[in-house]
């Protein structure tokens, strides 16, 4: 049985499709999927300077020690200024946003624009996701060092690295075996090796590693899949966008209360592409 509470955050930020315009902005994703976060258009602003500064380190002296100085003095500046600024107060989050190279695991013509507070094309008409989103989910997901996290989505890697930087045991899935092949590549050389990834159906989940003390799914079923709250734990979080795809969707918690009735929760209106199921293909 379900049991539905309230919306209690203001709209929030997906991964997918692209934020309605009543809400705030949004530009394509993962999976051809697009994010978008709570407030106005201003939380879409680059960040010239330090871009600009970053831009100019990497054309003269290459990847060495003073890029990466740069890269780092960039991220934490995003952060600051684009998560933090926004009300995320997670702390635990925020030092793993600080700590996560997302220039990594964005092509190397486009890393110069790494730290900008949007998603960016990957290839396969991918995008990696927009930091603020990575961030909100995490901090939604609540998520705790040890606890196993499956992720429906795999992507460019980069919220599986967040969740690596968090203390999690990560299992992530995704659908393009091409994306899943890159997502490797980037999350290997950039030393998140206890990751486990699969190329699979993300509707099915990881049934052999269940149960999951969290799963966070980054494209949007018109429900909640069953499989993935049958491979929820008992004191397990889950957080999906839920919705059909030429609607607006919520992106939602949901987890087992005190009778094992599942609840779920309403965290704000999201525009994200359809969590494709290749069996109904």
């Amino acid at each position: 049985m379900f049991r539905l509470r309230p919306r209690l955050h203001p709209p929030g930020a997906g991964r997918t499709g692209r934020l309605p315009e009543a809400v705030g902005t949004g530009t394509p994703d993962t999976a051809g999927r697009t994010a978008g976060a709570p407030g106005g258009r201003a939380g879409w602003r680059l960040l010239p300077a330090g871009l600009l500064a970053l831009s100019a380190c990497a054309a003269g002296a290459g990847e060495n020690a003073g890029v990466e100085d740069a890269y780092r003095a960039v991220r934490h500046r995003m952060v600051r200024d684009r998560i933090e600024a926004r009300g995320l107060r997670n702390e635990r989050v925020l030092e793993a946003m600080r700590r996560t190279p997302r220039h990594l695991f964005v092509p190397e013509s486009l890393r110069s624009r790494a730290y900008e507070d949007r998603p960016l094309p990957i290839g396969e008409d991918q995008t990696i996701s927009q930091p603020y989103v990575v961030a909100f989910m995490s901090a939604l997901a609540d998520i705790e060092p040890g606890d196993r996290v499956l992720e429906i989505g795999t992507g460019s890697g980069y919220q599986a690295a967040v969740l690596a930087e968090l203390g999690a045991e990560v299992w992530s899935i995704e659908l393009l075996p091409g994306l899943a092949a890159r997502a490797e590549e980037a999350l290997r050389g950039a030393g998140y090796d206890e990751i486990r990834l699969r190329v699979g159906n993300g509707y099915l989940g990881w049934p052999e590693e269940a149960p999951f003390d969290r799963i966070i799914v980054t494209a949007a079923p018109p429900e909640i899949p069953p499989a993935l709250l049958e491979q929820l734990g008992e004191d397990g979080r889950l957080v999906a966008p839920v919705g059909e795809a030429s609607q607006i969707q919520e992106l939602v918690l949901a987890y087992r209360d005190d009778d094992g009735e599942i609840v779920i929760e309403e965290h704000g209106a999201v525009a994200f592409v359809p969590m494709v199921d290749p069996r109904n293909r």
